[in-house]
């Protein structure tokens, strides 16, 4: 037995193996075939639907029959074009920040980040909670990192007072958390950074499109547009497409462009998603309804939930965590869904604590209240037994 087999073998005896499955969308009206079986898809971060939207199809089709399949090189040789160039400045003015910088997947663009913009002579101080990418950045960058307590700002507030000696210090946060749905607090954490001159940058990838009346993020879902330092935010959640990108003054996105090793090094995003990210924001932008749909479901669905027993965590996101506790109790949900119908797999850790094994549902604006009934029924159903 080798020692890879070794270690497959603890990792299947603790209940933590993981295998792919075949996930293919239906249309746009919230089903998956999953192993080839039409499953109700409840898994998904494509909150507004936008992933299959036919309007992001075809802007894709154009920019590709135009500009070919791939970008050829980084943005600094020959991976840079107009479309590249008109997202940055639709996603800045989207944020209203002076600039922003596009990256290949949130993931670089947060590594990005924490490794650019920390030094030796700095401390990072982020949220416990904070999404696996922070936590990799703060790790890989050259500056010191503090973990204060979940969205606690006493805590945080304790480590400010112990970090007065570093030259910068970064509080990173996400806005919504994406196991548990959760709000940062920013208003606090905003006035914290400025009692103790620190600088504020904010994961939107599970806001962005979903909070705020434009659906710009935190930010805005809080009345601080304006407030953060450094925004960052994916494009493959609720715009329905894919990358990550950095948002702020000039002066940050310029000094990105000429350290940031992900971006120097990087083969550019493709056009054809750069042109459907583009249309994503229009859509966002005039198309309220989808937000105002998808808060409503949302809640109706958690408070049903509640309403049979069901410990569910979250707040005013489409982030419902369904908690179990154990893996093996997680699993067995899991599975009682997937036999009548509903894809949602369980999370385990490493991703969340251990004793914190969950079904997360995420909800979807094109989701009909039909699918909404069939979820309540089918976890009705199961709590009965």
């Amino acid at each position: 037995m080798t020692i890879w087999e070794q270690e497959l073998d603890s990792i299947k005896n603790e209940g933590l193996y993981r295998q792919l499955k075949l996930v293919e969308i239906i249309g746009d009206e919230g089903y998956a075939m999953v192993n080839g079986q039409s499953m109700l898809m409840f898994a998904s971060n494509n909150y507004l639907g936008l992933a299959s939207d036919h309007r992001l199809i075809r802007a894709s089709i154009e920019a590709t029959n135009q500009l070919g399949t791939g970008s050829t090189g980084s943005r600094l040789t020959t991976g840079n074009t107009s479309l590249h160039e008109k997202l940055e400045e639709r996603i800045a003015s989207f944020k209203e920040t002076e600039a922003a910088i596009l990256f290949n997947t949130g993931y670089m663009a947060n590594i990005a980040a924490l490794t650019t913009l920390v030094g030796k002579e700095d401390v990072i101080l982020s949220d416990e909670w904070n999404h696996a990418c922070i936590i990799d950045g703060c790790r890989l960058s050259r500056g010191q990192t503090m973990v204060y307590r979940h969205a606690d700002l006493e805590d945080l507030e304790s480590k400010l007072k112990e970090a007065d000696h570093f030259r910068r210090r970064l509080i990173v946060t996400d806005g919504v958390f994406s196991m548990d749905g959760d709000i940062a607090p920013l208003p606090g954490i905003i006035e914290l950074a400025k009692r103790y001159n620190a600088l504020v940058m904010v994961d939107d990838a599970h806001a962005t499109g979903v909070l705020g009346k434009d659906g710009r993020g935190t930010a805005e879902y809080f009345g601080l547009t304006g407030e953060v330092d450094i925004h960052m935010g994916t494009l493959s959640k609720a715009m329905g497409a894919e990358g990550g990108y950095i948002a702020g003054s000039r002066s940050l996105v310029d000094y990105l462009m000429n350290r940031a090793r992900p971006f120097i090094y990087s083969t550019s995003l493709p056009p054809g998603v750069v042109a459907s990210a583009l249309t994503a924001i229009d859509i966002i932008k005039s198309e309220h309804v989808r937000r105002v749909r998808l808060h409503y479901i949302s809640e109706r669905l958690r408070q049903a939930l509640t309403a049979l027993g069901y410990h569910v965590l979250g707040g005013q996101t489409p982030i419902l965590s369904v908690m179990s506790g154990q893996v093996d109790e997680a699993m067995k949900l899991s599975q009682a869904l997937y036999e009548n119908g509903i894809f949602a797999p369980a999370i385990r850790p490493p991703t969340v604590p251990v004793g914190t094994s969950r079904i997360r549902l995420t909800v979807m604006a094109t989701h009909q209240d039909k699918h909404i009934d069939q979820v309540i029924q089918v976890f009705k159903k199961l709590a009965a037994k």
